[in-house]
């Protein structure tokens, strides 16, 4: 029997909950009932998903596509954060302190979010212990996160910033093979700009320069390649 688009989107939904260390301490009935009360929505690509000012009332999980955190400046100028991917939430800070988000957050492209309430949040993640847990480890991962950015945009010189993000980049979304470590994101100019807070000419003028002295290779498919001779030099910084 063929699958239908939507058995074989909700297929794919339950894989990308279960791989997720928030939901895999819920048994089956508690798995399918948060299931069944998520709500799927479609974002295209540089449509808002949520706005710094709106009320903590969703916890959200990437289904498909990538969606940035930005926090946008008096010109309409966007500083990245965090980069969110298939398999990815946030939001959930949020809810455990009622407070609005400290972000926008928009789709890099066209993406798939699930939505899932703070009553499902606080009915099934906050009774379970082994859940709890689970949501320590995720805050302390955003918080070394976040240092890890705060350190890299403040160092003095652009060069620095911008291997550093790179290299924070790598750690987060990269994929190793025998030709070094490639960033899994389709990342431009402008939005490479936006993380190491330097202008878009700098940052094109600073990847041509890495790209000849051998360190990184720019792909095909817009992503990037660090090659060893990079990692290596990102030991003396």
């Amino acid at each position: 029997m063929v699958k239908t688009g939507k058995e074989t989107d909700a297929s794919g939904h339950i894989r990308v909950l279960r791989n997720i260390p928030l939901f895999s301490h819920l048994d089956d009935a508690e798995f399918n009932e948060v299931l069944r009360r998520i709500v799927e929505k479609k974002f295209q690509k540089n449509q808002i998903v949520l706005l710094e000012e709106e009320t903590a009332r969703y916890m959200y999980i990437v289904f498909s596509g990538k969606v940035r955190v930005v926090h946008l400046g008096a010109e309409g100028t966007e500083r990245i954060l965090a980069v969110h991917k298939r398999g990815d939430i946030f939001g959930e800070m949020a809810l455990l302190d009622a407070k609005t988000a400290p972000a926008t957050v928009i789709a890099m492209e066209d993406t798939e979010i699930g939505l899932l309430s703070k009553e499902t949040f606080d009915t099934f993640f906050l009774q379970n212990q082994k859940v709890l847990a689970q949501l320590v480890a995720i805050l302390c991962q955003r918080l070394r996160e976040a240092q890890l950015v705060l350190k890299a945009i403040t160092l003095p010189d652009a060069e620095q910033r911008l291997r550093s993000i790179l290299n924070h980049l790598s750690l987060l979304h990269g994929v190793n093979d025998a030709r070094g470590t490639v960033i899994a994101l389709r990342l431009t100019h402008k939005e490479l700009a936006g993380y190491t807070s330097v202008s878009r000419e700098t940052v094109t003028r600073l990847l041509h320069r890495l790209v000849q002295e051998g360190d990184l290779e720019m792909l095909q498919n817009r992503t990037i390649l660090l090659k060893p001779r990079f990692k290596h030099k990102m030991q003396f910084l």
